[in-house]
């Protein structure tokens, strides 16, 4: 018979053991041979071996949705095109032109970044910069009436109306098939072709009421030389240039519609009061004026083929039927002598535009 004291010293022996654990070295049999059930994990511990399983399956998930539109898309298109050619085309277009808009706002987004970021106005811009922000500028003015047009309510199958029959006239360059760039570049240089002859006669009776003989006689003699030979020297452009810094000649004093004529040179509207057109052109010309300063540094060789062609236009030159060292000589004789005027001889450049293109562009008969 075992003694009270003895068992009272096994149990508290016993107690101690469990609360003390396992002795070193020992292993759980449970555990040891994986039968009973696993330790005891917080959630977060649970959570965080789950969730790259998880993220890994939703990558793939949308991956797998991702391609799957693809094809649907791609069937689709292929559908059209095949059925419906006429209107593929303008949703590929269209299709075409958002991703083009994208890319331009993306890049507006950064010049205007750098600007803000190291104090730049746009004259100090590189070229191409400068450029594009004179561009977007144009293309936002051209859009606001169709956004405008499209507030009121159910008001959207109007403008979809309107931008289908008149779409150089309510959509930018990036929605315009190929046929009609080329259609709209042929119309937009015959309406400025038409405007030549009319600045031309507004600046011979200009050049008449001059009070002094030497510069009347040296004006209506490049009046005259301009509509019979392709293109005056530019030695006679430098020869004027007091003339059109003088109080007739200025952008400030001429007759409102001789103002006018020169805005349809710029393809800028002519019904304006005549104080906001005189400013609108003077500061058009002045923009071209620093674009110039701006392409005489990057060099004419650095721009391609369609920006050549796009420099000449912009200045007055119908180039669609000249070649490409043709489109380069005109540049470069615009170049020297826009360097060569000062900001208040500015309306000698925006008269040049028609004294320098007048013939230079002439299409064939």
């Amino acid at each position: 018979m075992a003694l009270p004291g003895a068992a009272a010293r096994g149990g508290l022996w016993r107690l101690g053991a469990a609360a003390l654990g396992p002795p070193r070295g020992h292993v759980q049999p449970q555990l040891a041979l994986g039968l009973s059930s696993s330790p005891v994990r917080s959630p977060v511990f649970s959570q965080l071996c789950r969730s790259p399983v998880r993220s890994v399956s939703s990558r793939s998930l949308v991956a797998a949705v991702a391609a799957a539109a693809r094809r649907a898309n791609a069937r689709y298109e292929r559908y059209l095109e095949r059925s419906f050619p006429r209107f593929f085309l303008l949703y590929s277009t269209f299709k075409t032109g958002l991703q083009a808009l994208f890319l331009e706002l993306q890049e507006i987004r950064r010049i205007r970044a750098r600007m803000s970021q190291l104090q730049l106005s746009p004259q100090q811009l590189p070229y191409r910069d400068m450029e594009r922000l004179r561009q977007f500028r144009r293309d936002l003015l051209k859009i606001i009436p169709i956004g405008i047009i499209a507030i009121p309510p159910f008001a959207n199958f109007l403008v979809l109306l309107l931008m289908y029959f008149f779409p150089r006239q309510l959509l930018i360059r990036h929605f315009w098939t190929p046929r009609q760039q080329l259609e709209f570049l042929a119309a937009y240089e015959r309406r400025r072709r038409a405007v030549y002859p009319a600045v031309l006669r507004a600046l011979v009776r200009v050049a008449r009421a001059l009070p002094e003989p030497q510069p009347r006689h040296l004006l209506l003699q490049l009046c005259a030389q301009v509509c019979a030979t392709p293109c005056p020297q530019l030695a006679q452009l430098l020869a004027v240039r007091s003339s059109f810094s003088g109080s007739l000649l200025l952008l400030s004093s001429l007759h409102v519609d001789h103002v006018r004529a020169l805005s349809q040179v710029l393809f800028l509207s002519p019904h304006l009061p005549a104080f906001l057109l005189r400013r609108r052109l003077r500061s058009h010309v002045l923009e071209i004026r620093h674009l110039d300063r701006a392409l005489l540094l990057l060099g004419l060789g650095q721009l391609s083929e369609e920006e050549l062609r796009a420099a000449c236009f912009l200045r007055g030159l119908s180039s669609s039927h000249l070649g490409h060292a043709e489109c380069r000589a005109w540049l470069e004789r615009w170049l020297r002598l826009s360097c060569e005027l000062q900001a208040s001889e500015v309306s000698l450049l925006a008269h040049s535009m028609v004294l320098l293109a007048l013939n230079a562009g002439q299409p064939p008969e």
